[in-house]
């Protein structure tokens, strides 16, 4: 008899043993057309095997219902060889190109500490496509159908290698992407309007080395003078009127009119930087820039561009709207995923005429495309002029001309600009040494950054740099890490959280989770780090790394994050009991922007509250009277009298910088 119980014993410890492994592993197969629903915990990960042969395309997504979810997929070694952790909302998508035949992983898991429901799909399962226009067809996979959608445009040498639209311009009124529809191009407007200024200095109306008073005479006189070229290099020192009307909790895609952004102007106590000195990116200059060209010509913006730019270039289906409420025919909607991730329609930014504001098919950005390659309307010294980098004050370049940035991609020089309105994006590259461009246009928010890199990739990749290279020593660099034997307890006096001296309010936190070392930096997602050494790590799938300076007993006080360059962070230590937290409440006035902040103590620690804004701003202690916060604001300091009573702050969101607060008693 007790043979027997201890039989059963050992057998239902045997089939518990079976269920936890598989709980822990919850190993699922699954194949093309497949829906599964499911609900995920904190903690846990969902385990999706998938059988593939080589150069094998895969395509699906994630419909985060109620859950924030990350999806890595793993290759039949087990290496990781995608991640993908975009909107909290809506659908997670995720796709993969094989190159080795076996069983591939997808894992879903939660997002920092969430939980709740999802279903996973897979949508497609088929060959890798072998020409380019094929590869970029499934590349543009997630935005083709019934869901908002994209354009992609190849030139090269005058000719159209690709001109392809996917998904849908207006989803009210079932209205396709097609070669027709008209992009709002937000930012990429910047290069259009420092064209039509040096057309005017070309006719000797203006010179951008003048100061702007000049021609706007109303702006206050500071110490120092401010130039157009400082305006449209982002080197002026002027407020950004976005960042700044945003501290207001104004919705941004109120119109903002160019008397307005000058009024911000004359509110400023004083210049942020002196000019030529520090590059900040700034969308003011560019609104004063639009009222300076309707000055000298005496004609509104919109029509000065259309019968001096557009029109001599053959652009006859680009408009500059100058409000949101102006009708642009054929023009896309855009879209975004809402907080319950449903789509849904958004408005353009108002105020964006100058600084954005340019809507245009396109047919009529190859025609701007042609004219940088190739200038017939204006002159190769102008294109010249537009495409060199600024050099500040210290003898350093910005890396951005007159409108457009200017760099490398893998061995190439590479004119740009991105543009971001509420909800449209847009991307334009030129490579002048291959007399080829890429232009990528999207109606929806969450459009994937890279898609414009992987297009170039994909059409001039054997021209550039070998990427076979690359790949060697970043495979070199991964072997070498995993070669380096770190004990990840010893990791432990490393965490914590880090100020970039560079930009204050940004924090990069470093934590440990059993063997996994991660970090995250101010409103991004947690990246994965590699030690290379006992001090130096590589972010994985970030061109980063970091080295903390270490003390003798295992400690660190700061770091030095190597990413376009090398920027020392230090270490937060300090924390406020709740009586001093206490000593920071009480109500605060910014006569510059009209505006009142409430500091009080909550729950969740010290935080600004508003009105206006939905959701209170949490403050985190950086140092005595030094806070790290949540956006709009990224940094809030507080001043004293010499009786060490506070009397105010300053807060500060990065291209907006130093606007005083007064304590009201």
């Amino acid at each position: 008899m007790k043979k027997i119980y201890l039989s059963i014993i050992i057998v239902l410890m045997s089939v518990s043993f079976a269920l936890a492994q598989d709980a822990k592993t919850n190993h699922k197969f699954i194949a093309e057309g497949d829906e599964i629903a499911r609900v995920l915990s904190t903690g846990s990960v969902h385990t999706y095997q998938l059988e593939l042969g080589e150069a094998q395309y895969v395509f699906g997504k994630v419909d985060q219902q109620t859950v924030d979810v990350v999806v890595t997929i793993k290759n039949p070694e087990g290496k990781v060889a995608a991640e993908f952790d975009g909107p909290a909302r809506g659908g997670e998508t995720f796709q993969l190109i094989s190159k080795a035949a076996g069983t591939y992983t997808i894992e879903v898991t939660p997002f920092e500490d969430s939980e709740g429901d999802y279903v996973i799909r897979l949508l497609k399962v088929e060959p890798s496509a072998q020409d380019p226009e094929g590869k970029v067809d499934q590349l543009m996979s997630e935005y083709s159908g019934d869901v908002p959608g994209a354009a992609v445009m190849v030139l090269q040498n005058g000719n159209v290698l690709l001109n392809n639209s996917y998904g849908m311009a207006n989803l009210a009124y079932d209205v396709e992407m097609n070669e027709n529809s008209i992009h709002n191009i937000g930012s990429t407007s910047k290069h259009f309007l420092t064209f039509g200024l040096l057309l005017l200095q070309e006719e000797g109306k203006l010179d951008l080395d003048d100061d702007i008073r000049e021609y706007l005479p109303e702006l206050p006189e500071f110490d120092h003078p401010v130039t157009l070229r400082h305006v449209v290099n982002h080197t002026s020192g002027y407020r950004e009127f976005v960042n700044l009307l945003i501290m207001t909790g104004r919705n941004i895609s109120t119109p903002v009119s160019q008397d307005k952004v000058i009024e911000i102007v004359q509110r400023q106590p004083e210049l942020q930087n002196v000019p030529g000195a520090e590059f900040n990116y700034n969308n003011s200059g560019y609104v004063l820039s639009t009222e300076v060209i309707e000055r000298i010509t005496e004609m509104p913006f919109p029509e000065w561009m259309e019968e001096n730019v557009f029109l001599p270039m053959g652009m006859r289906n680009t408009v500059v709207r100058s409000s949101p409420n102006q009708i642009v025919e054929n023009r896309t909607f855009g879209y975004q995923y809402n907080e319950d991730g449903r789509v849904e329609e958004v408005t353009d930014l108002g105020g964006a005429m100058g600084p954005g504001g340019i809507h245009a098919s396109m047919d009529d950005l190859r025609k701007w495309v042609e004219n940088l390659l190739n200038p017939t309307v204006g002159t190769e010294a102008m294109i010249r002029e537009m495409s060199t980098p600024f050099t500040l004050k210290s003898g350093d370049e910005t890396g951005y001309g007159l409108g457009l940035f200017i760099d490398d991609y893998k061995g190439l020089k590479r004119l740009h600009h991105g543009g971001a309105d509420l909800a449209h994006r847009s991307n334009l590259m030129v490579f002048p040494e291959i007399n080829a461009a890429v232009i990528t246009q999207s109606n929806f928010a969450n459009f994937r950054g890279d898609i414009g890199n992987r297009v170039v990739d994909i059409y001039f990749g054997d021209m550039m740099e070998e990427a076979a290279e690359k790949e060697k020593e970043a495979a070199e660099a991964k072997d070498k890490a995993k070669e380096f034997d770190y004990d990840p307890e010893q990791f432990d006096p490393l965490t914590g959280r880090y100020e970039l001296s560079i930009m204050p309010g940004f924090i990069l936190t470093f934590d440990r989770n059993g063997d996994r070392l991660f970090t995250q930096a101010t409103g991004q997602p947690e990246v994965d780090i590699t030690a290379t050494s006992d001090s130096t790590f590589s972010l994985v799938g970030v061109p980063a790394s970091i080295t903390f300076h270490i003390n003798e007993d295992g400690s660190a006080d700061s770091l030095t994050l190597h990413q376009n360059g090398n920027h020392i962070a230090k270490k937060i230590e300090f924390e406020l009991s709740l009586e001093d937290m206490k000593e920071y409440t009480g109500r605060y006035f910014s006569g510059e922007i009209e505006t009142i902040y409430d500091v009080a103590v909550v729950d969740s620690g010290l935080v600004i509250q508003n009105y206006q804004m939905e959701n209170d701003i949490s403050l985190t202690a950086g140092n005595t009277d030094s806070f790290s916060a949540e956006f709009p604001l990224t940094e809030v300091e507080f001043i004293r009298n010499e009786q060490g009573e506070i009397q105010g702050f300053t807060a500060s969101n990065g291209r907006t910088r130093g606007i005083l607060f007064e304590k009201w008693e």
